[in-house]
């Protein structure tokens, strides 16, 4: 579940060391080329809202399959594409269906032995994270060898040899209920009306991502411009920074089973707000560059695990809607931050992109710093709901 988890994330990551490379062949904008990146994020996030729901109320190995065997077709799509256009909608095709990841973490969490579903989830997370970096890298060197068509041909038989694999391997486990599909979206809604905690790290996880998003849309287009000027697979290479990111995902894991879910919270998010300044001071310099994101991914992908692992425990028999509700606001906010950085990359260069990137973390912390305050007060749903998680 882990390699699945990684191959087949890393379908939505296959492009961004290419925005250039892209721009070129296709006699396109960086604009245009970032908005076909941020057409991903928005189908993904579609996806989360009306697929992975189906995780509750249908056999959760057929439903992976499935979809991880569509989203290969979408991949031999994006390979064949003669126009910007037709690589925008295989983008859509592929968002949607590799949200087949976010029906196998909610599963292996089902999987876990007691108190041990914090270090299952961190271990499926950092297959994860490691497919979000190995695609940018691999894409980068694949391209640069065999053209950048052949990315999309290689995704397409890891997403296949996946689909073949799980359905051999994974067991099978009944539905967790029985009620329409569309009572099964509504009730996503009722959840978030009713778990404080979810909105919380709603606005956590959303913050975090929009700020990912920010900054990985358009390091590429740094990268590959002066005084860098690095190569398709040197910015691929480049990626290889966010290693650090992997490592907090067993980290954050194993503090959630211990119970320090809202502390860490607030030191990922204020030390992803103030990995900007450092990578800032990237425009000049790769070795700021590469402090920063090593300290941004490692918080950023901390602060994502602690969400997991709390939204999780609050309704064992709803782990997919639950997933639905964290996961959609989190790719929204991806999708924002990508659509503003290659906004702010084209108006106002590499500080724009910086401060833009900056501005969404710091907000999550002020969100963080209302909710210790809430905690503090007793009485409060707010203080009966984490009482509650605990329990």
């Amino acid at each position: 579940m882990t390699f699945a988890t990684g191959a087949i994330v890393a379908n939505l990551y296959y492009a961004q060391p290419l925005e250039a490379t892209l721009a070129e062949h296709f006699h396109a904008s960086s604009g245009a080329v970032g908005a076909v990146l941020t057409v991903t994020q928005i189908a993904y996030a579609i996806g989360l809202a009306t697929v992975v729901p189906l995780g509750d109320l249908r056999e959760r190995r057929r439903l992976v399959v499935g979809l991880t065997c569509v989203a290969a077709a979408g991949l031999v799509l994006a390979a064949a594409a003669p126009a910007l256009t037709v690589l925008g909608v295989a983008a859509a095709v592929v968002g949607v269906t590799s949200v087949a990841v976010q029906v196998l973490v909610p599963f292996a969490a089902q999987l876990a032995r007691p108190g041990e579903q914090g270090r299952t989830v961190g271990t499926v997370m950092s297959g994860l994270l490691v497919g979000v970096l190995v695609a940018r890298v691999v894409s980068g060197l694949v391209a640069e060898w065999l053209g950048w068509r052949a990315i999309f041909v290689l995704g397409a038989v890891l997403s296949a040899a996946c689909a073949v694999t799980l359905w051999r391997t994974l067991p099978v486990l009944a539905p967790t209920v029985e009620m329409s599909y569309p009572r099964l979206l509504g009730s996503v809604f009722g959840l978030i009306r009713r778990e404080p905690l979810l909105r919380l790290r709603m606005i956590y996880g959303a913050a975090g991502y929009a700020a990912f998003g920010v900054l990985w849309t358009s390091v590429g287009f740094l990268l590959a411009a002066p005084p860098f000027d690095l190569s398709d697979a040197e910015i691929g290479l480049f990626a290889l920074f966010g290693v650090a990111g992997a490592l907090a995902a067993r980290f954050a894991g194993r503090l959630a089973d211990r119970g320090h879910t809202h502390g860490a919270t607030g030191v990922f998010l204020a030390i992803a707000a103030a990995s900007f300044a450092l990578i800032g001071l990237g425009a000049h310099s790769l070795l700021w560059l590469a402090v920063g994101i090593i300290v941004f991914d490692l918080a950023t992908q901390g602060s994502h695990i602690t969400n997991q692992n709390v939204v999780y425990a609050l309704a064992p028999d709803a782990r997919s809607r639950l997933n639905t509700a964290y996961m959609t606001s989190y790719f929204v906010g991806g999708a924002v931050g990508s659509g503003l950085s290659a906004a702010m990359y084209a108006a106002h260069g590499w500080a724009g992109v910086s401060i833009v990137g900056m501005i969404f973390p710091a907000v999550g912390f002020l969100v963080w710093v209302g909710e210790s305050v809430a905690r503090r007060r007793p009485g409060t749903a707010l203080r009966s709901a984490a009482a509650a998680t605990r329990a």
